[in-house]
This record gives structure tokens, C-alpha cells and sequence, in this order.
């Protein structure tokens, strides 16, 4: 379980810029998430930031974040930074880090919802950049820690990383760290669109 912070700040800011560079010809092209369009991924933030956001503040949110191109906001290139930088400052708050928090639905450590909200930013950031042809850097250090958490994760509870990510595929074990995460995600780090 997270028992420290982490610093949700430049990887927020690297999805924020890969969200910039997103075009409106690319809102229907696949992602490395089968079945789900760029405008889903941008939906998906729309609602994973929220519902984060309100996790870190131990408040109440019904229901949990969707991937529904057709629910993609019309002022999403405004909104989804804005949310994202809210979720950074909610996140900065040690008392965030701390206790017992509910998302989606589910009651967890916060500690453990602080490192799934950073994965969730830090992957969903790469299947736009890839999917969009865009670079993206990982910060180093929350990719550690979302690659410890996730190892773990799929060990405690393999049920639920089933519900959520696809089939493990398989990395070298001194690919760097970023990949590894990837290919635990059930994404393949060498994915390019069609």
C-alpha cells in the first residue's frame, strides 16, 4: 500500500499537453484500447479526473468515470486541464494520502486510490499519445510506483486487474520501467495506430 505521496504535477502537465495536441480528425481513430476511440479516452479523463479529484477530497461521487465517445464535453480542450490541474491540487494535500476514501463505488486506502489515480493519468496519457502520434515522457518515478503497485496488485487481487486492464502482455524484464507498467496494463509499448 502507498504510504507516501507522489507528485501528480509533471505527468498532468504532460497529458495536458498531449490533450493540446490532440486534432478534431483524430477524435474517431483507435487507441491501444480496443474498441475505444480517442474521444472515449478524452471522455474517460473527463471523468477520471472528477472522480479522483473527489476521492482525494473523501467526498461522495455517484458512479465512476465512463469511455463514451458520444459523452466526450464540447469544451473539453479547456475542461480536461482545468480538471486535470484540479486533481493535482486535491492530490498535493497530504491529508488526501491519508485514511480510507471511496471511488467508483469502492472503498479503499487513500493511499492506494492516490497511486491508481496517478496509473490511470500516466496510461491513459500514453494510449492518447500514441494513438494521436505525439512523444510522451513518463515521469520516472510514478511509473516506479505504478509498476509496484500494479505488480502487486495483480498478485492480491487478480479478479479485479481483470475487470480493468486486458491480458498481461509479456515485456522483457529489463525493458525500462514505463513498458513494464504498459505491458501490465495490458497494452503493448510498441503499439502504433493501423
Amino acid at each position: 500500500m502507498q504510504t507516501t505521496s507522489l507528485d501528480l504535477a509533471p505527468q498532468a502537465a504532460e497529458v495536458a499537453r498531449v490533450i493540446a495536441g490532440v486534432r478534431d480528425d483524430q477524435l474517431t481513430d483507435p487507441t491501444p484500447c480496443a474498441g475505444t476511440p480517442v474521444a472515449a479516452i478524452l471522455d474517460h479523463f473527463d471523468g477520471l479526473t472528477v472522480a479522483f479529484r473527489k476521492a482525494a477530497e473523501k467526498a461522495e461521487l455517484a458512479g465512476g468515470p465512463s469511455a463514451d465517445a458520444a459523452h466526450l464535453p464540447a469544451d473539453w480542450r479547456t475542461r480536461l486541464p482545468a480538471q486535470l490541474d484540479a486533481l493535482v491540487a486535491a492530490w498535493g494535500e497530504p491529508a488526501a494520502w491519508e485514511g480510507m476514501t471511496d471511488i467508483a463505488g469502492m472503498r479503499m486506502p487513500a493511499g492506494a486510490a492516490g497511486v491508481v489515480a496517478v496509473n490511470e493519468v500516466l496510461v491513459h496519457g500514453w494510449d492518447l499519445a500514441v494513438a494521436t502520434g505525439q512523444t510522451y515522457q513518463a515521469d520516472p518515478v510514478v511509473a516506479q510506483a505504478c509498476l509496484e503497485f500494479g505488480k502487486g496488485f495483480a498478485v492480491g487481487a487478480p479478479e479485479a486487474r481483470d475487470q480493468i486492464y486486458g491480458p498481461v502482455v509479456p515485456v522483457p524484464s529489463d525493458a525500462p520501467v514505463f513498458d513494464r507498467l504498459l505491458g501490465q496494463t495490458g497494452r503493448d509499448p510498441r503499439w502504433t495506430p493501423r
